[in-house]
């Protein structure tokens, strides 16, 4: 069995697979490796993990699994090419691995050019053309980024990104017109991207405020495990 963890800087997703099957899968705060159910994991082969979380994170990851008995995971890092899709970076590892797998799983899952939105803690929006080139993005603050980055941890309760496109008005207290200010901008994204997109464009979205942002751009595919997807694929191109 194979055990894949997908580490962003808010929540660490899990799953576990047999084959193509997945048997298992979960979300936690993304510090929170000890909450991993590393105990249901004894018959794993092989650990892979794509992480933008930082080296610290990591290796409390690494110590915790191999605490457990677990094998050594084998960590995604960006590549200039891999998988059919090409990087348009000078320096292809300074792009985050997540974005990277993201696109390495929509171009094995359409062939074609295409847009990918990641719709996290930041929003990535990255383009590939008919040849898997990838022809550059845009990254911006998320949902709760954006209200975190006003209000800091004051504020009672972060709207998230379904009740702010339900519930988008104005607001007469600071806490919820920043909520729904974060919801009247992630609209607004929305409706850029659906100009600069045209309607031939093939649209896949993945990430938490995904289902969101479907809903907010009213097309495009919703594909919830599209970077897990890609650390499959990374993993079998670099080890045969």
């Amino acid at each position: 069995m194979i055990l894949e963890i997908d580490v962003g800087n808010t929540f660490l997703k899990w799953r576990l697979r047999a084959g193509t099957r997945v048997v298992g899968s979960g979300r936690h705060a993304s510090a929170a490796v000890d909450e991993l159910p590393l105990m249901q994991f004894q018959s794993v082969d092989a650990v892979l993990v794509g992480s933008v979380a930082g080296e610290s994170v990591n290796e409390t990851l690494r110590q915790t699994l191999e605490r457990y008995g677990l094998p050594s995971p084998w960590f995604a890092a960006t590549a200039g090419t891999a998988c059919g899709v090409t990087n348009s970076y000078a320096k292809p590892e300074t792009m985050g691995v997540d974005r990277w797998l993201a696109m390495l799983a929509a171009w094995r899952r359409l062939g074609v050019g295409c847009c990918v939105v990641d719709s996290g803690s930041a929003i990535t929006i990255d383009l590939l053309d008919d040849q898997g080139v990838h022809q550059g993005g845009f990254i911006l603050p998320g949902m709760r980024l954006l209200q975190k980055a006003l209000l800091g941890n004051t504020a009672r309760v972060f709207l998230n990104s379904e009740e702010a496109i339900e519930q988008l008005r104005p607001a007469n207290n600071t806490s919820d017109a920043v909520a729904q200010g974060a919801g009247f901008i992630l609209e607004g994204v929305a409706m850029r991207l659906d100009t600069l997109l045209g309607s031939g464009l093939p649209l896949l979205i993945t990430g938490g405020d995904g289902p969101a942002f479907r809903r907010l751009m009213g097309r495009g595919q919703l594909v919830p495990e599209l970077v897990m997807d890609g650390l499959q694929l990374a993993y079998v191109e670099r080890t045969g």
